[in-house]
């Protein structure tokens, strides 16, 4: 079926989104950056209170930019459908929301949203900007019991931005916010089914497929594959598959008070969550438990899936009175609250800011002899968003499916920023603005660690250009930092296991290969590295959320290295 949508250019999607927000809540909402990817409340900072910032891909409304306002979060940093925010762009998040009482991040487990976070605590630290971060962990299937850390963020987290935003009004210092955000989170549990697939407007593919019939789930928010794959069931049968994890877990008793959230993911009828609310009423008070309250409607969404899932939170009487007080933003208000006393400009027929002006290239060393590794990348790197397809296919069968965008957008980035350096630049300077490049042109967590690995080998080159050896040294350092970086051990089949054995094979044959021979050898063993890790379980990421099915898929990031030393090995040939 051909997919469909209300929309005007793919690429423009996110920011006009952003400036429909900002023109049609000027009361509620104010710009914190130039390109609209950071915004605040309208009356932020708020002095002497703890700020509240959040953030993740677009694509989930009411999620991450639908909760800021009073008695939730303070600002909110937004990236493409469905990749993280920039470490700038979550840095001018924070800077506009702090109101020098400390910063909360409060956001979902992902690995990319980290990364981009915790770069921008380091980049704010020296400004005195106390930060402290709390991870959505509440879809239960992601990971097992005893490894709740490792689980992904979903609709859940609208718990803790209301419990932690009630905290912040009420005056509490940054580590008594931390703390009532991580119970709430420690306390929620969520589980989710998908009935059909959702669209990334820019690649204009579904994320997944299921036939007629049949329903996924565990299914996450990016469209991941969840856990189990079957025939459609009733409203009943579904809901009671929810309860049953989520329980076993909570462990509700007699008495209890809970909350429940019954979630639609984007294209599912507000009858069909009343339904799976009826039963949820009915199971927990033949238990005695007491649900204190109950939200239904969609809250954390993915485009048009069709689904729905339910979240749980078992209550203390702390957590029950935050949860009661008043909250209120474009998209979510509970009880009565003043109007804010907006600082933000009158809207105007005026377009707002363009998106912003690519970076533009720092001073560079020169060497006086033209660059080999600056005319190799920039005839590489044009052939890179032909593999776009199959990275997205790839990654849509492990992760959210947007593989194929990343390397495509940060190979354009990065070439365009190459095109501004001059013919003799040193080599250190092209690896860090590349990585620069490539890191910011569609923040996620493929992207991130790629850019920091470049960014690292580009700090510890000494030689003006590269030779066979050089590029030993630089897949080194960008193994090293990916491995710092994201935790990926050999094994955990990413993208390290291609890049250990490259780099092992280019420093044991350095001195004796041509650079065409080498490149060579490295794609060679590029190659078996990803036939070899097929057949293992993913370890690491997003993919690792899909535990056994997982098995007999190439990992899509080393699949994309592979792609890049093979268009080496032709360039060289």
């Amino acid at each position: 079926m051909a997919w469909k949508k209300i929309i005007n250019r793919p690429d423009d999607f996110v920011d006009e989104l952003t400036e429909a927000l900002l023109l049609a809540h000027p009361d509620r909402l104010a710009p914190a950056s130039t390109d609209r990817r950071a915004l605040v409340r309208a009356d932020a900072p708020l002095p002497g209170k703890v700020a509240i910032v959040t953030g993740g891909g677009s694509g989930h409304l009411p999620l991450f930019l639908g909760y800021v306002g009073h008695g939730l979060a303070t600002g909110v940093a937004v990236g493409n459908v469905f990749s993280s925010p920039s470490a700038q762009q979550v840095a001018a998040a924070t800077r506009a929301s702090h109101g020098g009482a400390g910063v909360l991040y409060l956001y979902g487990n992902y690995g990319g949203d980290i990364y981009n976070f915790d770069l921008a605590a380091d980049m704010v630290a020296p400004e005195g900007i106390a930060t402290a971060t709390v991870l959505g962990t509440d879809d239960i299937l992601s990971a097992p019991a005893g490894k709740e850390s490792s689980r992904r963020g979903v609709a859940g987290l609208f718990f803790a931005y209301k419990t932690a935003g009630a905290a912040a009004q009420n005056g509490c210092d940054l580590e008594q916010v931390r703390a009532v955000a991580q119970r709430t989170v420690d306390a929620t549990r969520t589980m989710g089914v998908g009935l059909s697939p959702t669209i990334l407007p820019a690649a204009g593919e579904a994320t997944f497929s299921l036939d007629d019939g049949e329903m996924e789930v565990g299914i996450g928010i990016h469209g991941e594959p969840g856990s189990h794959r079957g025939p459609l069931e009733s409203a009943d049968e579904i809901t009671d598959r929810f309860l049953a994890e989520i329980l076993t877990e909570l462990d509700p008793a007699p008495g209890d008070r809970v909350a429940v959230l019954v979630n639609g993911l984007g294209a599912t009828p507000l009858e069909e969550l009343y339904l799976i609310y009826r039963r949820v009423h009915q199971v927990l008070g033949r238990r005695g438990v007491l649900i204190h309250r109950h939200y239904i409607g969609e809250f954390a969404t993915s485009l048009e899936m069709a689904g729905a899932s339910l979240s749980i939170v078992r209550l203390d009487e702390e957590l029950a009175d935050l949860l009661d007080a008043p909250a209120a933003s474009p998209f979510f208000s509970q009880g009565q609250v003043a109007p804010t006393a907006s600082s933000a400009p009158e809207p105007t027929d005026a377009p707002l800011a363009a998106s912003p002006t690519p970076a533009t290239a720092p001073p560079v060393r020169r060497t006086g002899t033209p660059s080999r590794l600056r005319a190799a990348l920039l005839e590489i790197l044009t052939h890179l968003p032909a593999h776009a397809e199959e990275l997205r296919a790839l990654d849509a069968a492990l992760g959210d499916g947007d593989l194929g965008i990343t390397v495509s957008a940060g190979a354009e980035a990065v070439r365009s920023i190459l095109l501004e350096l001059p013919e003799d630049a040193h080599a250190a300077d092209i690896l860090t603005v590349s990585g620069t490049a490539f890191a910011s042109a569609n923040p996620s967590t493929f992207a991130a660690l790629v850019g920091s690995g470049l960014m690292a080998a580009g700090a510890e080159t000494t030689d003006g250009d590269v030779d066979v050896a050089g590029a030993a040294r630089i897949t080194d350092a960008v193994t090293r930092r990916i491995q710092e970086r994201g935790g990926a051990q050999p094994g955990d089949k990413t993208l390290v296991d291609v890049l250990l054995p490259v780099h092992q094979a280019l420093a044991g044959a350095s001195d004796t290969l041509t650079p065409a021979q080498a490149a060579a050898l490295a794609a060679d063993t590029a190659q078996r590295a990803v036939t070899d890790t097929a057949h293992l379980a993913s370890a690491r990421g997003r993919a690792a959320w899909v535990g056994q099915r997982s098995v007999g898929e190439r990992d899509p990031g080393s699949v994309a290295v592979l792609r890049f030393i093979e268009t080496v090995r032709t360039h060289l040939s």
